[in-house]
């Protein structure tokens, strides 16, 4: 007989399908929605949320190609001061940093998320993630089975279920948004360095860099906002006074180095064209990957709705064409 979870008798009822129910209930789809609404915040239109996320993914995406990557082989790529010195020319050195800072990323993503599935006791094979741990499952089991407990008990299991998946689901998207952030942070000590040395090209370097900063801050804010941190959590905040303070404390530096650093001396060149592979590889896998894959390929519960699936997509194009063509000038 199939299991009715609406019509339970606990003197008779399998613990097994009780907990078993209860845990395919519990995966992050449901959990979410619900640990938000526990914590009143501000109410922001979801096309509002919707554009801050896509264009902002747009952004890093043309800022890794555009930004970084063309940048890194006039520094140190062939042609460049750098390469008709030493033995930099005697390899393709830009595009193995780029090839190494991704791959590195893919470990740590890869490592990450295999972590999280010993941890939890998640079964990729499984259509729905089991929350909690083999052991775990059979104490409860055996709890339910000897008390034969009312519905006080059932809503015991399903808190601890719950809270693991929401756990689980932190992590997951921390690990991600660490990497993302890590590699937008590379950049912008550049930016900094540069902007802090400018000269005659000041005044166009700095609107660019402004719009660049701005939506780079909020395609990551908007990430940060879905992921459902514990109340009273640091990391948030230390996460958004890393990414606001480091172009304006390296603009300080630039500033004070300004009659003895120059951007164009070969090392600067060095630093700055190792500094922007690396950041290229982070951004590349994490845009690619983290952003794109994720969000519309490998998304089980990607809206079906084709207005806001248009939205999301002409949202990413517009902010990726822009930043692409911002390339011109900075």
């Amino acid at each position: 007989m199939s299991f009715d979870p609406h019509n339970v008798d606990l003197d008779t009822a399998d613990a097994a399908d009780i907990v078993c129910y209860l845990n395919a209930e519990g995966n992050d789809r449901h959990i979410l929605p619900r640990s938000r609404a526990a914590r009143p915040r501000l109410r922001i239109p979801l096309y509002v949320y919707l554009f801050a996320k896509y264009f902002g993914a747009g952004v890093i995406i043309a800022t890794a190609f555009i930004h970084l990557l063309d940048p890194a082989y006039g520094e140190i790529g062939s042609g460049s001061c750098v390469a008709l010195t030493g033995h930099w020319a005697d390899y393709s050195w830009c595009p193995a940093i780029v090839l190494t800072s991704l791959m590195a990323v893919f470990l740590m993503d890869f490592g990450a998320e295999r972590y999280v599935e010993k941890k939890y006791g998640v079964c990729r094979d499984d259509p729905e993630p089991i929350m909690a741990s083999v052991p775990e499952v059979t104490r409860v089991s055996s709890r339910v089975s000897a008390r034969h407990s009312d519905d006080k008990q059932v809503k015991e299991v399903e808190s601890q279920t719950e809270e693991l998946a929401i756990e689980r689901s932190v992590r997951q998207q921390l690990a991600a948004l660490l990497i993302l952030e890590f590699g937008v942070i590379f950049h912008s000590v550049i930016i900094g360095l540069n902007l802090g040395v400018a000269g005659d090209e000041f005044a166009t370097l700095y609107p660019v860099l402004v719009f660049h900063q701005s939506f780079e801050g909020l395609g990551i804010g908007a990430r940060m906002s879905s992921i459902p941190f514990k109340k009273g959590s640091w990391v948030p905040w230390l996460l958004c006074a890393a990414y606001g303070l480091t172009t304006p404390i390296a603009i300080a530096i630039g500033l004070g180095l300004r009659e003895t650093y120059n951007p164009g001396s070969f090392t600067a060149n060095v630093v700055s064209g190792v500094l922007d592979a690396i950041s290229a590889g982070i951004l590349l896998y994490t845009g690619l990957v983290e952003l794109l894959a994720r969000d519309f390929l490998f998304d089980p519960h990607r809206t079906q709705d084709d207005r806001r699936l248009t939205f999301m997509i002409v949202t990413l194009l517009l902010g990726a064409g822009i930043m692409a063509l911002l390339g011109k000038w900075a």
